[in-house]
Formats: structure tokens, sequence, C-alpha cells
């Protein structure tokens, strides 16, 4: 992790399990960290859980989904702190619905974040790497509902949005490849995990619930350990589960 010393790392959806993780473990080794989230209220707590760490963790609220804020965004981390060398995509959705009576409205919120959320945030900070001769590294956050389809009632879109993510991942690479860019791209899957949007927003039964969960930082320490591979090095893809996972 050397090399990533004082660099930029984004993380999206900073405020959530998994993202709040990601960015402990990147202060602790030492990065320049943006925090990414939608939600003012909840990036003041995230500077209050890491307040002995605020000279390297700077937050912005914005949504993902609407490229001026992105745009704007990386403009002002670019002057404030650098150009990104990390992106860490885990800004993600559930809406509970079904696919045979759902609303559009609920089945668009999880697309656009999922989907096209993390293409505007991939997008722009590909080009600040490229304008600046960074070869840097970009994870998505998919889930084990990405490789296959749980049979949990109203997940609607979110399987199809985490397969795009996993599809996504491997256009990325050939794109970066086809381009000459060194610039590595990793998807990670994550099987169930002990955060507020799966006890909140999954519709689980009783066997489920009970079944033991992942903790967040076990997918950051998934995390580390691909940004921690030499450059020649492409860790694609990697899935993550509890022991004693039974779905998906």
């Amino acid at each position: 992790m050397d090399r990533w010393t004082g660099k930029v790392a984004v993380v999206t959806g900073a405020a959530g399990g998994i993202g709040s993780a990601v960015v402990e473990q990147l202060l602790n080794e030492n990065l320049k960290v943006a925090a990414v989230d939608n939600s003012s209220t909840r990036l003041n707590e995230l500077i209050k859980k890491f307040e002995n760490k605020t000279k390297s963790l700077h937050t912005y609220a914005v949504d993902v989904t609407q490229d001026e804020e992105v745009v704007k965004f990386y403009q002002e981390l670019t002057e404030s702190l650098g150009p990104v060398h990390i992106l860490v995509n885990c800004a993600g959705v559930i809406r509970q619905d079904t696919l045979i009576d759902g609303k559009t409205k609920n089945w668009k919120i999880v697309l656009d974040t999922n989907v096209l959320g993390l293409c505007i945030m991939t997008r722009e900070a590909v080009k600040i790497m490229r304008e600046n001769e960074i070869d840097g590294h970009v994870v998505h956050i998919s889930s084990a509902a990405g490789r296959n389809v749980p049979d949990f009632p109203e997940m609607n879109v979110y399987p199809a949005s985490k397969f795009a993510v996993r599809a996504l991942t491997e256009s990325y690479r050939q794109e970066l490849n086809r381009f000459g860019l060194k610039i590595k791209v990793t998807c990670i899957c994550p099987g169930k995990v002990n955060t507020l949007i799966v006890k909140t927003d999954v519709a689980y039964d009783k066997a489920v619930e009970e079944m033991p969960s992942l903790e967040p930082r076990d997918i950051a320490n998934s995390i580390l350990y691909v940004l921690s591979t030499p450059p020649h090095v492409q860790v694609h893809e990697i899935c993550i589960k509890p022991v004693g996972e039974t779905f998906s």
C-alpha cells in the first residue's frame, strides 16, 4: 500500500456500512479520503466518527446520478486535494417492490444509483487519471446477487443491477486495455453483510435472517488486498461470503 500513501481516494456511499469501513481502512493507510454520500446528515456523523483523522478526511454531499454534481465534485477535489488515484464505488440502493406490478419510480432509483451513478463516477475519475498519467485503481461493489439471483421476495431489478456491475467491470477492463491505460478495475461481490441496507431493505425469511453475515470490515479488507497488489497484477473479481451462507 506504500505507493498510495498521501494519494487521493474517492469513496461513494461513504456513510453506509461498507463505505464507512472502506473510509476507515484507507485513512489508516494514510491516504487522503474524499467521502462522497448523498446525505449531509450522515456525512456529519462520519466526521464525528473519525474526528481524530479529519485532516485526511474530506466529505462531499453529491448525488452520483447527477452529471453536473459529479463533474463539479471532481473539479473541486482536484483543485483542493489533487487528482484522484483510487475510486471505490460503494453507493447502492435496494427498493422493495415487484417486477409484475412494481412502480417504475422504484426501479429507476435502483438502476440510476447502482448502474448509471457508478458509470458517471468512473467516467470522470478515469478522465482525470488519464489526463494526469495516473495508473489508478477503480473498485466496484457488486453483490453475490449479481452472480446468482437469490429467491428473495421483492428484489425486482436489484440483482439485474448487480449483474450489470460485473459486466461493466469487464467492459471497463477491455476499454482501458484498448486505450493503453494501466488503470486497474476490480469487482467485489459480497454475500450477506451486516449493514443497515440489508437489515431494512431486504425481505428475508427467518432462516436467512438467522444466517451468519460478513462484517463491513471484511469487504474493506478485501479492497485493501486488491489495492496492495503489484502494478502487473489484475484482480478482476472477488466473491466473498460468510461461512454457512446457503443462498446464491
